[in-house]
């Protein structure tokens, strides 16, 4: 078994990214979409100037426009594309054919995409996925969906090519750097 890349998903201010800086978890994410974690395309700039150049930024979406998209790729803000709407194959494709970014399409088994994201109906509620509907895929996915220190030892035992966690290392909603380095660690340990 690899170990999984780690993605910690909702960054919204310094002080998260100083912990991942130390924590270097491979991936982090910035929320464009509707949420308590949602950054506009200045803040993410600015907290992308303060990430280390070796941990590889996302963007979450849901159902925006293509140009938007690629109005955040292009200024560097955003190195990976993860879409959690109803976003169809021809809108991927057409995301593709404009840019070479990774693009993770969530809670769809997609063809088009390069890797499949499992994850709650509510991104970012902090319920877990039920992981008994993931079954047999041909594709690398990253695992969302209730993640935490508790249960993230059984999860990477379901071969994810990513664990995403967001919600499992916050303590009152925000970042809890303790929680997200012993979530890095036991990730790294299993």
């Amino acid at each position: 078994m690899i170990m999984p890349k780690i993605k910690i998903c909702g960054l919204s201010r310094p002080a998260d990214i100083e912990t991942v800086n130390i924590e270097k978890p491979d991936y982090i994410g910035f929320v464009f979409a509707e949420s308590k974690r949602k950054v506009d395309p200045v803040q993410a700039a600015d907290l992308r100037k303060l990430l280390s150049p070796d941990i590889i930024p996302a963007g979450v979406f849901v159902n925006e426009s293509v140009e938007n998209i690629l109005s955040l790729v292009r200024a560097g803000i955003i190195d990976v594309i993860q879409l959690h709407g109803t976003e169809t194959e021809e809108y991927i494709a057409e995301l593709k054919s404009m840019t070479d970014k990774i693009i993770i399409k969530a809670n769809r088994r997609s063809q088009s995409a390069d890797y499949l994201l499992f994850d709650n109906i509510i991104p970012g509620s902090g319920q877990t996925f039920d992981w008994s509907l993931i079954g047999e895929i041909n594709k690398p996915y990253f695992l969302a969906g209730g993640l935490n220190i508790e249960n993230i030892a059984v999860a990477v035992k379901l071969n994810p090519f990513a664990v995403d966690v967001s919600s499992g290392v916050e303590t009152s909603g925000i970042k809890d750097p303790v929680k997200i380095k012993e979530f890095i660690r036991r990730v790294r340990k299993s």
